[in-house]
């Protein structure tokens, strides 16, 4: 196949991905290099999942960033969203918060703790079950959660500006294929 030049108006194929415009990227110059030295292989993977590494270190900023300009860290993003998604009275318990976060009980507990110290959660008996306790978002937590995720969403639609809708909705169907997939 003759070479490629960045940006030239035709279409072309690196193990099997068309490349719309011409248009390269790193993970293209990557990709060829090994090509290159290691012909032996199929790098069709490295062309999905390394982009997909890519973007996730972009999202990692924009979230950090976002959440910094609200003085969250994302682990208190992940638990007072959680909560807000619970719906009026905003409130569950440790357990519920644990599947929806992924983390430890342990870990749940430092994390409430060091919520409801900062008045942005409160814990009170559950009173279905005497031993059990009910983790609820505060005033102040709802506003909170509402600030960060206004600027995630934000900063999230700021990443996929580029996209046309319909190139969005495509890219939401395939990564939702590949996660159910991998057991999502």
């Amino acid at each position: 196949m003759p070479e490629d030049r960045p940006g030239s108006a035709r279409d072309r194929h690196d193990g099997g991905v068309t490349v719309a415009g011409g248009a390269e990227d790193e993970v293209d110059r990557i990709v060829a290099a090994w090509q290159r030295e290691r012909p032996d292989l199929d790098f069709a993977p490295l062309h999905v999942l390394s982009r997909v590494g890519r973007v996730a270190r972009h999202l990692e900023l924009a979230r950090r960033s976002a959440f910094a300009a609200g003085d969250m860290e994302s682990w208190e993003f992940d638990v007072l969203s959680a909560l807000r998604r619970a719906g009026a009275p905003y409130e569950l318990s440790p357990k519920a918060l644990l599947q929806q976060t992924l983390v430890s009980s342990g870990t749940m507990t430092n994390r409430v703790d060091r919520l409801a110290g900062r008045g942005l959660v409160s814990r009170r008996t559950d009173p279905r079950d005497g031993r059990g306790i009910i983790v609820s978002l505060t005033d102040a937590g709802r506003r909170s959660i509402d600030a960060a995720i206004a600027g995630l969403v934000q900063a999230e639609a700021a990443l996929l500006a580029d996209l046309e809708p319909e190139a969005r909705r495509t890219l939401a169907d395939l990564l939702r294929s590949l996660s159910v997939s991998l057991g999502d």
